[in-house]
C-alpha cells in the first residue's frame, strides 16, 4: 500500500481480490479432498496420503471416516 492511498480504498481493493480468489481456493481444496479420497479408496496408507497433501494425518483419517472408508489395520514390521 502506498502512503498516498486512502486506507479504506486499499481495504476495498484487497477485499475485492480476496473475494475473487476465494472461490478458486475452495475449488482447489475440493479437488485435493477428492484426490485424497481416491487414494484412500485405492488402499494407500493415510500416513502416505497426508504426507503428500496439505492436510494433517488427523484430517485425512476424518475424511476417510466421514466417507465410509474403513481404517486399515497396522502392518507389523
Amino acid at each position: 500500500m502506498t502512503d498516498d492511498k486512502d486506507p479504506l480504498d486499499a481495504l476495498d481493493e484487497s477485499a475485492r481480490r480476496y473475494r475473487e480468489t476465494e472461490q478458486a481456493h475452495e475449488q482447489a481444496r475440493q479437488a485435493v479432498v477428492e484426490c485424497v479420497l481416491a487414494a484412500l479408496r485405492a488402499g494407500k496408507r493415510p500416513t502416505d496420503v497426508a504426507a503428500r497433501s496439505p492436510f494433517t494425518d488427523t484430517y485425512v483419517r476424518r475424511l476417510a471416516r466421514e466417507n465410509g472408508i474403513p481404517a486399515q489395520p497396522r502392518k507389523k514390521t
